[in-house]
């Protein structure tokens, strides 16, 4: 017996997607392959760590696509850990030289991720229950 997928279960793995898009964009960016940024883009003047860093991050949101897609309950945690994570490491790449608006779009989409995720019909969508 399979588990029906809710809309907002849906609606969190296509936002979790285009988070690891958006975390894609960032690590090719600090590589130099992406030439296209919206500002400054820097990164403690070490570029390569930040592409490590966004490049685990993206791997962690593609790992987590596949685990709400097949709507674990384990899936809402770490989206909301992830997510608050990732804002950590956008407020870190700012302090380290990076424009704001360079980060704009990953704040958005994690501001957007994290919002979500903490609406109670969310958690219930996942069986866990509010107290």
């Amino acid at each position: 017996m399979s588990k029906s997928r809710p809309f907002g279960v849906t609606l969190l793995a296509l936002l979790a997607g285009l988070a690891a898009l958006v975390a894609i964009f960032h690590m090719l960016q600090f590589l130099r392959i992406l030439s296209f940024n919206f500002g400054v883009l820097l990164f403690y003047q070490f570029n390569l760590l930040g592409a490590i860093l966004w490049g685990v991050m993206a791997i962690l949101y593609i790992w987590l696509v596949r685990m709400l897609w097949n709507v674990n309950p384990q899936a809402w945690l770490f989206l909301a850990v992830l997510s608050t994570l990732n804002l950590i490491l956008d407020i870190l790449t700012w302090l380290g030289g990076t424009s704001w608006f360079a980060l704009l779009p990953s704040v958005l989409v994690n501001g957007v991720i994290l919002i979500y995720c903490l609406l109670p019909g969310v958690r219930q969508s996942f069986g866990i229950q509010a107290k």
